[in-house]
């Protein structure tokens, strides 16, 4: 990437993880010009360590699953563009028990079940070969969702935007003040007329007293890939009833309160661990699987072999595929709040934004498009359900 001018820029966005990038790609669209000023070389957090997939069903309820499907219609149109492929659409919940069933019926009753339908155990073999649905309860199909293999997507975006969109890209320097129009980094001072700080969960470096207000805290997550010989090609996304507690859409049913006491009994290590199975599938017919969620104020350095143990035993018991090994395990973190979003006005023309749901590759450029919509037009971004 080319060293950038020191402006004037219209727009400053500190942070290149997918929040910043599509903050940038909001401001392209704006016709601003743009600068994004990052202190890596390259992505290496939350926005490279996760699933890639883009999830609707079963966001909050209200402005933030819109957001997703504005996000998902987003991602859609510019993966062609920047050689970003999408390697599989769509999502099965596979209940398997009743009380997931009524979770399950709960939700495809609501607007959030526009174009989901249920399935047969066939139909969902037909996407999904290995899926251990015999005794399903019932199994819920989605068509929004989409999967890019995110470690390649986000520094392939970061690229588009540079060469084909023209946004200028300062990376190894660590912003040290905002305080437009000057932007004061280890790599120097620039000019911009307003500024975006998505931080992630940085919490020490810009406006640390804001955030500490907030109450945010770290989650950490484990993840994992597995290889299996002859595995064959998943058309969908898999979860299981573990997810219908942790996700909101689902979770804030009042259905699911059955659901959680059943697996309180039956996998009350799973919930306290946080732990629900997404299973997506790479181009090479690899697994990434995951994942848990560990809370606290800095990110948990270790990864617990008993977590991945957990994970693995779901795995096997939704999709069982005889050889499957571990080939990959890791750690990400990411910021969690009360919220889903958290977003702050330190000046008229300066905004905070961090996604504090793990949701970020979800619904960012819907929300790079409503930071820009407060800061620039005055429409206030929604945070309420």
């Amino acid at each position: 990437m080319t060293a950038p001018g020191r402006g004037p820029y219209d727009l400053a966005v500190v942070g290149a993880g997918v929040v910043g990038l599509a903050t940038a790609y909001a401001g392209v669209r704006r016709g601003l010009r743009v600068l994004v000023v990052d202190r890596s070389a390259e992505a290496v957090g939350a926005s490279v360590r996760n699933f890639g997939f883009v999830t609707i069903t079963g966001q909050r309820r209200g402005a933030h699953w819109a957001r997703a499907k504005r996000s998902r219609d987003i991602w859609a149109g510019i993966a062609p563009q920047a050689g970003i492929e999408v390697l599989h659409e769509g999502l099965l919940v596979l209940g398997r028990r009743p009380e997931a069933a009524a979770v399950l019926d709960a939700f495809a009753a609501t607007e959030m079940g526009e174009g989901c339908r249920f399935v047969t155990c066939a139909e969902a073999r037909g996407m999904a070969p290995p899926l251990a649905c015999e005794d399903a309860a019932a199994i819920l199909h989605s068509p929004h969702e989409l999967r890019v293999e995110s470690r390649d997507a986000i520094p392939r975006l970061a690229r588009w935007l540079e060469d084909a969109k023209g946004v200028s890209f300062l990376r190894r320097a660590a912003a040290h003040a905002v305080t437009p129009p000057r932007i004061e980094t280890s790599a120097g001072t620039f000019d911009a007329g307003a500024v975006v700080v998505c931080p992630g969960d940085e919490f020490a470096a810009l406006f640390p007293e804001r955030i500490a207000a907030a109450g945010l805290r770290i989650c950490t997550l484990q993840m994992l890939r597995l290889a299996a010989p002859g595995a064959p090609a998943f058309g969908a996304a898999v979860m299981s009833d573990l997810s219908l507690v942790r996700y909101e859409g689902y979770s804030a049913l009042p259905e699911a309160a059955a659901l959680a006491e059943v697996l309180r009994r039956e996998q009350g290590p799973e919930l306290d661990a946080g732990i629900h199975l997404i299973a997506v599938q790479s181009a090479d017919r690899s697994f990434v699987v995951g994942d848990s969620h560990v809370y606290g104020d800095a990110p948990a350095p270790f990864a617990r072999e008993a977590l991945d143990d957990l994970i693995l035993a779901e795995f096997d018991r939704v999709l069982p595929l005889p050889g499957r090994r571990v080939v990959e395990r890791w750690t990400g973190a990411y910021a969690s709040g009360r919220d889903v979003i958290f977003h702050d006005r330190p000046a008229a023309d300066v905004r905070l934004l961090i996604v504090t749901g793990g949701t970020g590759a979800s619904t960012a450029f819907a929300l790079g498009e409503d930071v820009l919509a407060d800061l620039f037009d005055a429409q206030p971004l929604k945070t309420e359900t």
